[in-house]
């Protein structure tokens, strides 16, 4: 889906989409709505470069469902799709 190969230790991350309506039933505007702290890996760096010049693999790869800190990475949007960009350290857990 996803043009974009991130750099380095980094991944693009497709947030799951944001509740339309509280649990009681209230439609909720887009100011009221939680910032989503999960989504889709759809694409991933090829992992960070240490001082020796070795290349450290990514703990995470194309598909996986992860938890992510709620103010990290940069959100950018692709084709009307709105995606996250961040370093792979700001990723909290990976469902499994």
């Amino acid at each position: 889906m996803s043009k974009l190969v991130p750099l380095g230790d980094r991944v693009v991350i497709k947030p799951t989409p944001r509740e339309e309506v509280s649990r009681g039933g209230i439609v909720l505007p887009d100011t009221a709505k939680e910032k989503p702290q999960e989504g889709e890996i759809i694409a991933v760096g090829a992992g960070k470069l240490t001082d020796e010049g070795k290349r450290l693999p990514m703990d995470v790869k194309v598909g996986d469902k992860v938890i992510y800190s709620k103010y990290a990475g940069t959100e950018f949007k692709e084709s009307d799709v709105e995606l996250v960009i961040m370093r792979e350290s700001d990723l909290l857990a990976k469902k499994a």
